[in-house]
């Protein structure tokens, strides 16, 4: 199984532009588990739109009945003037009455559903982004991962419940407004209608200006927020080597960039804006400019007139509130685009299908074995050159090697967090690929060279989720002789720990992934630089604990220090990716090969 990393970083990748239908209808699963809300406020739809239409006619028959035009309804026409203003004035309320009570209950059930779409994508996202393969983390920056999860997806929510209803309730309000004109005169209502086609060709040119421009500029958003965090990250080389100047320098000429975008977006926001103004104006004029032809005519009377000057304002209402949406809509749009290239980003690491899972209960000595293994993090740059060793249950083998020799990346290719380019690797015959991820990692017991803690307290922090007993958790932590260090934390094991760790030294954190690995009492354990960090006495109490949690189980120790590994059954010497020595301490030094050489850089050093 070969896997060949694209040379593009996975975000950066630009795949052709999905219109604006295909980028809703991928919204659309989601909005289906919401289907009962939905319905609901699509519903509400219907009484608000006929309402709306029925107020001009309303006011148009109150000042026909005043003025005793034949355009008047008859049964008014038959009724005292008080009386009949009366009727109209009581249905004109009810009108307001509907449209108050109706729109409200509609907009708070729309933006519901709106939050529990974003919700549910923001679930998914999250989920999606913890499956992808270390590969993706390698070469894409928090920050930009963090602008799609957070302001993205807050931006995504509003393309149901500001654009897809409130576009659907605009046009619905204009086709019913439409049929009512028609119906009270058809040469002003078709007028009106004519006056619509080159407002929305107008509309789907600044669109798609607009949509080009909102891209780029959550691109430049996602670069400023890549440079915040790596400064925040970083602080502490920031401040010593006196960047703060020089970095600032940077965020400011990403800012001005991201402004130059942002003025892109607002230029075009506003021009459909006051297109749509002007618009609405010359749509009344027009009204009033053929109305009055007619009334000359006696053709049409003062009410019906009034009638369609309010239609022409209610018919490009709509449009004007479109041009208040077009901004949170159009943003909506480029974040489903911008958010899709997550969720489409492929898994690289998958557990086998069911049929083809080997059982998990075959892991139980810790035999290692890699079979011709090359791996490249990119392209044909390879870190590990057709590598075969095997490492029989319960030995203990040290990896040895300058820098770049290849290391750490065995042990991810043994985690399976990289898959390799060529060939195989087994545990107890196994292959790694044909286990689920989960019973794999859960027999292996791994201490990186920086423990990372999670904000919470230390309890948690030792089990990370999983179901131990307080006395469970106390056992690991007196087996790696933690224990004293932890009870001499404020609240003892539950002492909450900020983020990261920064309330506890590099050594106590390093004292704590030791009693993480020990409680999970796995028959394989890998140390990578474990004890690095830690000062001398720590260290030897480590060592202590170590000797204990070592018996009988698989070791992989990775380890600068030579003098830390020698009472190890094996040591693999590594050059460039390739096992060039392989033996004990003695052997080695007897070879006079590149460990002796090590081994005496080291003393003499000392």
């Amino acid at each position: 199984m070969t896997s060949v990393s694209p040379a593009t970083p996975p975000l950066e990748r630009r795949k052709p532009r999905e219109n604006d239908w295909r980028l809703f209808l991928r919204l659309v699963p989601y909005a289906r588990r919401h289907g009962r809300l939905l319905s609901i406020s699509m519903l509400l739809l219907v009484p608000l739109a006929i309402s709306g239409a029925l107020q001009p006619i309303l006011i148009g028959q109150a000042i026909s009945l005043i003025r005793k035009e034949s355009s008047a309804y008859e049964f008014l026409r038959n009724l005292p003037l008080a009386q009949g203003l009366g009727i109209l004035e009581g249905l004109l309320l009810i009108t307001v009455v509907i449209r108050l009570v109706f729109s409200g209950i509609q907009g708070y059930l729309v933006q519901k559903v709106g939050q529990q779409i974003t919700a549910d994508i923001r679930d998914d996202l999250f989920e999606r982004v913890t499956s992808l393969a270390v590969r993706f983390f390698d070469r894409t920056p928090v920050g930009k991962l963090i602008t799609r999860l957070t302001s993205d997806v807050e931006a995504l929510g509003d393309v149901f419940t500001t654009g897809a209803i409130g576009i659907v309730s605009d046009i619905f309000s204009m086709l019913v407004i439409i049929v009512f004109m028609f119906r009270e005169q058809w040469q002003l209502a078709l007028m009106l209608v004519l006056m619509l086609l080159p407002i929305t060709a107008l509309i789907v040119y600044f669109q798609q200006q607009y949509r080009k421009a909102n891209y780029k500029a959550r691109e430049e958003l996602s670069a400023l927020n890549s440079t915040l965090q790596e400064n925040i990250v970083g602080i502490n080389v920031v401040q010593l080597f006196r960047r703060e100047r020089f970095n600032s320098q940077l965020f400011r000429t990403t800012n001005e960039r991201y402004m130059k975008e942002v003025d892109a977006t607002i230029f075009h926001d506003s021009a459909v804006s006051a297109t749509l103004e002007w618009i609405a104006l010359v749509a009344i004029a027009a009204v009033l400019w053929l109305g009055g032809i007619f009334i000359l005519r006696q053709q049409l009377d003062i009410g019906r007139l009034s009638t369609f000057i309010l239609f022409a304002q209610r018919l490009f209402d709509p449009l004007r509130q479109f041009a208040e949406k077009f901004t949170a809509i159009q943003a909506g749009f480029t974040a489903v685009e911008r958010v899709s290239d997550i969720l489409d980003e492929p898994i690289e690491i998958r557990d086998p299908e069911k049929g083809k899972r080997a059982i998990a209960s075959m892991i139980s000595m810790g035999e290692i074995r890699f079979e011709n293994v090359w791996f490249a993090y990119k392209d044909d740059d390879y870190i590990i050159k057709d590598l075969s060793f095997t490492i029989k249950p319960g030995e203990k083998i040290a990896l040895v090697g300058p820098t770049g020799a290849g290391k750490s990346s065995i042990i991810r290719l043994l985690c399976r967090l990289y898959e390799p380019s060529r060939g195989r690797i087994l545990v107890d015959g196994v292959d790694v690929r044909d286990l689920p991820q989960s019973e794999l990692r859960r027999r292996m017991g791994v201490i990186l060279q920086e423990g990372f803690l999670f904000a919470g307290d230390v309890k948690s922090n030792i089990t990370l989720g999983d179901t131990y007993s307080m006395d469970e958790i106390r056992s690991a932590a007196q087996k790696t002789n933690v224990d004293k260090f932890i009870e001499q934390l404020p609240q003892t094991y539950d002492t909450q720990l900020r983020e990261r760790g920064t309330n506890l030294s590099s050594g106590q954190k390093q004292l704590l992934a030791f009693a993480r690995a020990a409680i999970r009492n796995p028959p394989i354990l890998v140390l990578d630089e474990a004890t690095a960090s830690l000062d001398v006495g720590t260290e030897a109490l480590i060592q202590d604990a170590l000797d204990k949690l070592l018996i009988g189980r698989t070791a992989i120790v990775i380890a600068h220090r030579l003098s830390t590994i020698r009472n190890v059954d094996r040591i693999f010497v590594l050059k460039r990716g390739q096992l060039i020595e392989s033996g004990t301490h003695e052997e080695l030094l007897q070879q006079e090969g590149l460990y002796a050489s090590l081994h005496n850089l080291q003393m003499f050093g000392s």
